[in-house]
């Protein structure tokens, strides 16, 4: 658990010093993830933050969401709390939660199971998709306000991701799986591979892109990623290391 909890707080702790630097006027100013301004996005990062500590600690939050109609509708509730807080209460609204979720987990195996929304998870896994929205929302608020950023070793963790909820994503658009493989570059030319080596359903291409494609920060025809097979082209369709 070391190494992914370490990620996860310097992927959290990068977004927070960003958002030191910004002026209270553009915590309102709406980000590519629309509606969302810069204010929603942290606080809808800080209410998933308790939410996850909630489910770390056995509580009843996580229940309530997996028998939700309308998820968006309870995204909402937090969006709202946020927009009657000033920016930096909502700050340490979502670092309270960060310390309410990586403490616990720091204690935990990395196979010890967490409930979420879409059904449970073992705790890598878990820290893992904290870090991801992170990133993926981080995005959103390094676009709207200029900031420009570089992609750092963590964004393994996302690539990673997005290959190990394929399964899932082809589920959710009615498509039938069959195992495909993911090779990638990162950065310092580094390799990452996921996925069996006896299948001809091949990804390659860039860290950068696959990992932005299963955030749905990028459309397929924006990319370069090399596609070979029937389920690896539906792969980049329907890709989504999110809820």
């Amino acid at each position: 658990m070391r190494d992914i909890l370490s990620d996860l707080v310097a992927e959290q702790q990068f977004l927070d010093q960003s958002l030191q630097r910004i002026p209270i006027k553009v915590w309102d100013l709406v980000t590519p993830n629309k509606p969302w301004t810069v204010r929603d996005t942290i606080a809808h990062l800080a209410d998933f933050e308790d939410l996850g500590a909630d489910a770390i600690n056995g509580g009843e939050r996580v229940a309530e969401w997996q028998q939700a109609s309308d998820l968006e509708g309870m995204k909402r509730i937090a969006i709202k709390k946020g927009r009657s807080m000033r920016p930096q209460d909502v700050i340490e609204w979502w670092r309270g939660g960060r310390a309410k979720v990586v403490e616990p987990l720091s204690h935990m195996s990395g196979d010890d199971r967490v409930p979420w929304i879409a059904g449970d998870m073992s705790a890598r896994t878990f820290a893992t998709f904290r870090l991801m929205e992170t990133w993926m929302h981080g995005l959103d608020i390094y676009k709207t306000l200029g900031i420009e950023v570089e992609d750092t070793h963590r964004i393994r963790h996302v690539c990673w991701l997005g290959w190990k909820t394929l399964p899932y994503a082809f589920k959710q658009a009615g498509e039938h799986y069959e195992p495909v493989r993911v090779e990638v570059i990162g950065p310092g030319y580094a390799k990452w591979v996921y996925g069996p080596d006896d299948t001809d359903q091949l990804i390659k291409g860039s860290a950068s892109e696959w990992a932005r494609l299963v955030v749905d920060r990028v459309k397929p025809s924006e990319i370069g990623l090399k596609v070979n097979g029937e389920y690896a082209k539906t792969a980049t369709q329907v890709a989504r290391a999110y809820l």
